[in-house]
């Protein structure tokens, strides 16, 4: 997978026709959530982060007016090549210029260790969201910190 890939930050209107394909593509099919769960009323008022490579949509991810991280997702084929890791990393970008105290998830457990690497503390023991196993997870935001 040498093709690069690029990251967009845009609001709902336009992030729509990307994001939403990728989402379902890995929540509802691969990790069977439920539609009715999948897409909620913070859509709208959140900045979606969308990877790109080849002109399509290889990943996603959101934060909302509140700070709170949440949906991404990256396509299977493009996992491990660095795209959540530039996906978070935009959206953290957007978190300082707010000037966001912190910032908060809900990290599936089995990748509470990636959030971890970018500073991330757990704050809540695990939980189910959607019949997966989660954490509550939050970074505390500073000028120099990515």
């Amino acid at each position: 997978m040498s093709c690069p890939f690029t990251i967009r930050v845009l609001e709902w209107p336009a992030a729509k026709p990307y994001a939403r394909p990728v989402r379902e593509r890995v929540f509802i099919e691969e990790q069977r959530v439920p539609r009715e769960l999948e897409w909620d009323e913070w859509d709208e008022s959140s900045e979606h982060a969308v990877a790109f490579a080849g002109g399509a949509a290889i990943g996603t991810a959101r934060l909302s007016p509140q700070g709170k991280l949440g949906r991404m997702a990256v396509l299977r084929a493009w996992r491990g090549h660095g795209v959540g890791a530039q996906l978070l990393a935009a959206l953290l970008g957007r978190a300082r210029e707010r000037k966001f105290p912190c910032v908060t998830l809900h990290a599936q457990t089995h990748a509470a260790g990636f959030y971890r690497r970018f500073g991330f503390i757990e704050q809540e023991g695990e939980f189910s969201e959607a019949g997966i196993p989660h954490v509550g997870m939050t970074l505390k935001i500073s000028a120099g910190r990515d």
